[in-house]
Order: C-alpha cells, then structure tokens, then sequence
C-alpha cells in the first residue's frame, strides 16, 4: 500500500537510518521522481520503495555538505540540537528555532 502522507516537513532536520549523514529539508516530492539509473545504483538492501515522499536535503556529513534526495522510509528526526553547516542554509531559511528551520514569511 503506497505511503501518501508526508511525515517530514519543509525546515525539517533529520538524519539518515542506514548512512552517516543529516540535513535539513527544503522540498518534497510526494512519490519517487528522479532517474532510474539514480534509484538503480542504490544498494539493494536499503532500496526503497517509489511509492512514498521522497525528500530534498542540504546534507552534512563529517566531512562535506552536499545535496541528497532520501525515502521516507529512510529518515528519522535528529535529535542532536546542532545546526546544519550547509552554506545554502542562509539561501533558503531565515532562522531555526529548535529541531527545525524556517522560511521567510513573504
């Protein structure tokens, strides 16, 4: 049964189930849409399904920043209180208040 409700929200930080990464969510897509060859060199065993929301990241690692696009199925809500050191943050969001970061109200 296809997943259809986002559980993650723009502004969102989280981190990842199976790879030693976090970031913070800025758009989603509400099923699977990027390139097969994309989804193809996923490994196997953490392959997740298409039919669920699909998360744009400004991701962190220890050792750089980088942009990922990350299953529901695969994110869990950081907990760890520390910002993310993305230098697109300031591009996106205006702030961050807790667990989260917000947009500028236009």
């Amino acid at each position: 049964m296809p997943i259809q409700k986002a559980k993650f929200s723009i502004g969102d930080i989280v981190k990842h189930k199976h790879f030693e990464f976090r970031g913070v969510i800025y758009d989603v897509d509400f099923e699977f849409n990027n390139s097969e060859e994309w989804y193809q060199s996923i490994p196997k065993n953490v392959r997740p399904r298409k039919d669920q929301p699909f998360y744009h990241l400004l991701a962190e690692n220890d050792e750089i920043t980088y942009e990922a696009y990350v299953s529901q199925q695969n994110l869990l809500i950081d907990v760890s209180g520390e910002p993310i050191k993305h230098p697109l943050i300031e591009e996106i969001f205006s702030g961050k208040k807790g667990s989260s970061y917000f947009k500028p109200s236009n």
